[in-house]
């Protein structure tokens, strides 16, 4: 059974809202309806209503147990107006001001997220990156104890013998384009915990590189992710963690126990890594959308990482599924994991 099948049947029991901030696109609403089926909560819709329910007409979609927010006329704006204003970073707007940026559905949905009129988030269906992540980093407070916001990609193929039960997390492949080794560390940490909230699974971080264990190198990037695994491996002691971190190590032998062994490294992680933490963004977005292409995985995200709510950036080439499998993933962020694994 698949991660997402996995996760929906246990959110089942824990219904969550589910915000999505461009309600209008025909792929958000095709997964909104799937997550009413599932009966996995309640998907909210944002945009102008006229142009969501014709979308809706359109796709032959019934909007019953969807709910349809147009900020412009939101009951909520008022509040959501005086609560953006006292913001650290927007203090000093005025009223108009505040209502501007709120008309737009990333911060107004973000606001949802902040005030818990809203569960989890959806958004960058049709905005940039920039844009879709700008008003989360703004808005959202850091996790206790974690200075860095990334992402993380959930890859997922039908051989068990990979990952957990086939499922890989990888990061960061959206967010910081050259991370140093504090940042890693941070990473190393957030999917790490996530990869364990959504799967009850020991994680097993390995903390790539071009070469594996290379004693007495000068090289800058294979410095780094050295380092890296030390302060990642002393932030979860401090932090009470339990995981297994192992680096700096390359993929084949992160992943395959035969490579593993005939490299000779020998550790809990080598050969049976399930968390990836890629050196940069060019390393971990092509190997992400290479394994798409190439291997034909399935793939949900990027989710966010580091943020104290759960939240998605997805592709603006998304399919709905690919949507729903991230919408799963966020409204499960979101059940306490002892709510969400009660027996295991």
């Amino acid at each position: 059974m698949s991660l997402i099948n996995r996760l929906s049947i246990r959110l089942q029991n824990h219904p969550k809202r589910l915000v999505y901030a461009e309600g209008a696109d025909p792929r958000i609403i095709q997964a909104a309806r799937l997550y009413v089926n599932r009966g996995l909560g309640v998907p909210i819709l944002l945009g102008e209503r006229a142009v969501i329910k014709q979308r809706a007409e359109q796709l032959d979609i019934k909007l019953d147990g969807i709910r349809i927010i147009d900020p412009s006329d939101s009951e909520e704006m008022a509040d959501f107006v005086i609560k953006f204003q006292g913001l650290r970073r927007f203090r000093g707007f005025n009223e108009q001001e505040a209502r501007d940026y709120l008309l737009n559905t990333s911060y107004f949905a973000t606001m949802m997220l902040a005030t818990g009129s809203a569960d989890a988030l959806v958004s960058g269906a049709t905005a940039t990156a920039s844009s879709a992540l700008r008003p989360l980093f703004r808005i959202i407070p850091m996790q206790k104890g974690v200075e860095t916001a990334s992402s993380i990609l959930i890859l997922e193929k039908e051989d068990a013998r990979i990952g957990i039960d086939g499922a890989l997390f990888l990061s960061d492949c959206g967010v910081i384009p050259d991370p140093n080794q504090d940042q890693l560390a941070d990473m190393a940490i957030t999917t790490a915990l996530l990869a364990k909230h959504l799967t009850n699974e020991p994680p097993r971080v390995a903390m790539l590189s071009f070469a594996s264990k290379k004693e007495g190198t000068k090289n800058p990037s294979l410095l780094k992710m050295k380092s890296a695994t030390a302060l990642a491996r002393d932030k979860a002691r401090t932090l009470g963690i339990d995981v297994d971190i192992d680096g700096e190590i390359q993929v084949d032998a992160a992943l395959v126990p035969g490579v593993a062994e005939q490299k000779g490294i020998k550790s809990s992680v080598a050969g049976k890594s399930n968390v990836l933490i890629f050196p940069d963004l060019n390393s971990g977005n092509i190997a992400a959308k290479l394994s798409q292409i190439v291997a034909d995985c399935r793939a949900y995200g990027q989710i966010i990482t580091g943020l104290s709510k759960p939240a998605a950036e997805i592709s603006r080439g998304a399919s709905a599924h690919d949507i729903f499998g991230a919408s799963v993933i966020v409204a499960a962020q979101a059940v306490d994991p002892k709510y969400l694994f009660p027996m295991d």
